[in-house]
C-alpha cells in the first residue's frame, strides 16, 4: 500500500513539474521568447532602407542602392565542393577558410557576412548555384549612392560593424552597415531605421518547410527617417569650388538661427569612393594620406592662430570692461614697444602716424598698436595679471571659443584660450599684460577652428548672442526642436558695445583692408586676417608663409549669413580670403555673380597653391 502511494505521488510529482516547466516556456518566458538558438530555425533579416538626405532646398544628398552580400550561418554549413565554391567567389581556399571561422568563432548559430557586396553580374550566375551550398545565402542590402559630388565631410558615410561592436549592441551582426562619420554617424538611430526578422521552420534535411508557428515571432522593416540638412548645397559646391587647389576650410552660418550653410574643408573627396567592394582600397588612400589629408575635416578640427579678427574680441573686451571707450586714442608710431629689451617692438603697418587712432579706425586698419595698448590695460587692469587673463578668458568662452561649441557633428577640436594659471605655471607667476602681448593679435597661444571664428561672427552679426551651429534642420520634414540650437545663448558682453564694432567692421570694406572687394547693393562687415604660421623642425622653429583669414556676416542689418574662411599659407587675408568671402556671400545672397565681378571669381578660380605647398612638403620632411 505504501509503495503504491509512493508511486502515485512520484508520478504526480514529476507531471506538476513537467507541467510547471512547461507553463514557465510556453506563458511566462513565451513572449520573450527567440527562437535564434533552434538549429531548426533559419532567420531571414528584412533590412530597411536607410533614411533620404536632403539640403534645405530640398536637392537630394544622400540616397540608397541594391547590393548583395553572401551570407554564412556556419552551424549549417555541410561538407562541399570548396574549389568550385571558391571559383564561384572569385576567392582562393585559405581565403575560404579564414572567413569561415571568423564567423564560426563570432557565432556559429548566427547569420553573418561571409563577402560583401557582390557584383550583379556575380550576384546573377550565384543564386542559380547557391542551392548546392548549405547554410550559405544570399542578403539584400541597402548601401548608400550620393547624387552630388560635395560635403564628404558632413554625410560622413557607412562601414561594417566588427564583431566587438556586435557583441556590445544585440541590434547589429557582424558585416552590418552602421554610420561611421559625419551624420552618418550622428544621427544613426534615425537614419537606420529597424529591421525586419522572419523565422523559418526546417526540416531534417535543412530544407525550409514554411515559416516558424506561423509567423507569430515575425518583425517588418521600419524604413530609416529622411532628414534635412541646414546646408545650401549649391553654396557648398561653389564653396569648394573656389577653394579647389588650395587647403583650408571654409564655414558659413545663418546667425538668425545658428545653421551651418556651408562647411567645406579642402582638399576633400568624392563621398562615392566609400561606397561599395571599393571602399576598402579607397579608404587606405585617403586614410593613410599624411600630407593632403583630404580625410580631415579642417573646418572642425584644424586649429590656427585666428590672426586680426581676434583683434574685435579684444574690443568688445576692453569696452565691457570700461579700460577703453570707443573715443579712446593712442599714437601708433609704426608699432608697440612693450618692454625695455630691444627686441620688444610689435611693428605696425596701419598707416595712421602724427595723430592718436581710435576704435574704428583701429579696425578698419588693423592697427597692433591700439589693441596692444588695449589688451595690456584688460590684463593689469587691478595690477593682478592672472585674474585679469581669467576675465579676459571668461568673456571670450562665452563666445564658445575654448570648447567643442556643442554642434551636431562627430569631430571636433576646443582650440585654446589660455588662462591665469595656463601662464603661472611657465613663468611661476612672474608675468604681465607684455609677456603675453601676442594675444592682443591674435597670436601668441590663442588658437581657434574656423566654426569657432564662424559662431563668434554670427555673435557680432546678432550684437551679442549666438545659436548652437548645427546641420540637421528637420526629420520626417518636421522641425528639430532640441534647446540646444534652439535657444540663444548671451555672451557676457553689453549690446551696446557691439555697434561700434559692427560700424569698424563695415569701414573695413568701405575704406580698409577689405575695400577692394567690395559688392555693389550689399553692406558687408568683416575683418581680414593674416597670421604667422611657424612649424618645428630638426627641433628649430622656422617660419612659414602665412595663412589667409577673413571674418565677415552681410548684409550689415538683418544679416544673413556669418563666415569664416581660412587659406593656409595664402598669405595676406585682403588677397585670397577676401575676394573668396565677398564671392560667397554675393552667390549666397543674389544667387549669382554679377557680371563686374567675373574677374575676381575666375582669378579666385585659377589660383592653385600646390607649388607653395609642395615645397612645404619637401621642407617639412
Amino acid at each position: 500500500m505504501q509503495r503504491s502511494f509512493l508511486l502515485y505521488f512520484l508520478i504526480t510529482l514529476i507531471g506538476i513539474l513537467f507541467i510547471g516547466r512547461l507553463f514557465q516556456l510556453q506563458v511566462i518566458r513565451g513572449a520573450n521568447y527567440d527562437p535564434i538558438h533552434n538549429s531548426a530555425v533559419k532567420i531571414e533579416y528584412d533590412y530597411p532602407e536607410r533614411g533620404y538626405v536632403y539640403d534645405r532646398n530640398g536637392e537630394l544628398l544622400v540616397a540608397n542602392q541594391l547590393s548583395y552580400d553572401v551570407m554564412v550561418q556556419p552551424n549549417q554549413v555541410t561538407p562541399l565542393d570548396t574549389l568550385e565554391f571558391c571559383n564561384l567567389l572569385k576567392i582562393d581556399k585559405a581565403d575560404f577558410l579564414k572567413r569561415l571561422k571568423k564567423a564560426d568563432n563570432y557565432a556559429p548559430y548566427l547569420p553573418s557576412v561571409f563577402l560583401k557586396q557582390l557584383a550583379k553580374e556575380d550576384f546573377a550566375f550565384l543564386q542559380e548555384k547557391l542551392h548546392k551550398y548549405t547554410g550559405f545565402f544570399i542578403q539584400k542590402r541597402i548601401i548608400r549612392k550620393y547624387p552630388i559630388n560635395a560635403a564628404a565631410n558632413v554625410l560622413g558615410y557607412i562601414g561594417e560593424v566588427n564583431e566587438t561592436l556586435a557583441k556590445e549592441n544585440a541590434y547589429y551582426q557582424p558585416g552590418e552597415l552602421i554610420g561611421k562619420d559625419g551624420i552618418e554617424r550622428q544621427y544613426e538611430d534615425y537614419l537606420r531605421g529597424t529591421k525586419g526578422k522572419k523565422y523559418l521552420q526546417r526540416n531534417n534535411l535543412n530544407k525550409v518547410t514554411g515559416s516558424y508557428l506561423d509567423g507569430s515571432y515575425d518583425t517588418i522593416p521600419e524604413n530609416g527617417k529622411d532628414l534635412t540638412l541646414t546646408l545650401d548645397i549649391q553654396l557648398q559646391l561653389y564653396a569648394q569650388k573656389l577653394m579647389s587647389g588650395k587647403r583650408g576650410g571654409i564655414v558659413a552660418i545663418e546667425p538668425a538661427t545658428g545653421e551651418i550653410l556651408a562647411l567645406v574643408t579642402a582638399p576633400s573627396y568624392d563621398p562615392n569612393m566609400l561606397v561599395g567592394r571599393k571602399r576598402s582600397r579607397n579608404s587606405t588612400i585617403l586614410f593613410n594620406d599624411t600630407i593632403s589629408k583630404p580625410s580631415y575635416d579642417r573646418g572642425l578640427l584644424a586649429t590656427y592662430a585666428p590672426g586680426s579678427p581676434f583683434k574685435m574680441m579684444n574690443a568688445l573686451i576692453g569696452l565691457q570692461e570700461g579700460v577703453i571707450t570707443e573715443d579712446s586714442g593712442f599714437r601708433c608710431n609704426h608699432g608697440f614697444r612693450y618692454g625695455s629689451r630691444a627686441g620688444a617692438f610689435m611693428g605696425c603697418h596701419c598707416g595712421i602716424t602724427g595723430r592718436p587712432v581710435q576704435l574704428k579706425a583701429a579696425i578698419a586698419r588693423s592697427c597692433n598698436t591700439y589693441f596692444s595698448q588695449t589688451y595690456k590695460k584688460i590684463i593689469e587692469k587691478n595690477n593682478k595679471p592672472s585674474e585679469g587673463l581669467d576675465t579676459w578668458h571668461n568673456h571670450i568662452a562665452s563666445f564658445g571659443l575654448g570648447n567643442y561649441l556643442g554642434y551636431d557633428l562627430p569631430a571636433g577640436s576646443p582650440g585654446l584660450i589660455p588662462t591665469g594659471k595656463y601662464y603661472d605655471d611657465i613663468y611661476r607667476y612672474s608675468w604681465n599684460g607684455s609677456t603675453t602681448i601676442s594675444n592682443a593679435i591674435g597670436q601668441g597661444e590663442v588658437l581657434t577652428t574656423p566654426i569657432q571664428l564662424a559662431n563668434f561672427t554670427a555673435v557680432i552679426a546678432n550684437r551679442g548672442y549666438f545659436y548652437t551651429p548645427h546641420v540637421l534642420k528637420e526629420v520626417n520634414k518636421n522641425p528639430i526642436k532640441d534647446s540646444v540650437y534652439t535657444i540663444a545663448k548671451k555672451t557676457t558682453i553689453d549690446k551696446k558695445y557691439f555697434s561700434p564694432v559692427v560700424e569698424a567692421m563695415h569701414e573695413v570694406f568701405k575704406t580698409g583692408t577689405g575695400r577692394f572687394n567690395q559688392v555693389e547693393g550689399i553692406e558687408i562687415c568683416g575683418k581680414t586676417g593674416t597670421a604667422e604660421n611657424f612649424a618645428r623642425i630638426d627641433g628649430q622653429k622656422i617660419q612659414l608663409p602665412d595663412h589667409s583669414i577673413l571674418v565677415a556676416f552681410a548684409p550689415k542689418e538683418n544679416p544673413k549669413i556669418a563666415i569664416a574662411i581660412f587659406v593656409e599659407n595664402g598669405g595676406y587675408g585682403s588677397t585670397i580670403a577676401a575676394p573668396i568671402t565677398s564671392l560667397l556671400i554675393e552667390k549666397y545672397i543674389n544667387g549669382s555673380i554679377s557680371k563686374e565681378n567675373k574677374y575676381r571669381e575666375q582669378r579666385m578660380l585659377d589660383l592653385n597653391l600646390k607649388d607653395i605647398y609642395a615645397k612645404l612638403n619637401q621642407k617639412t620632411k
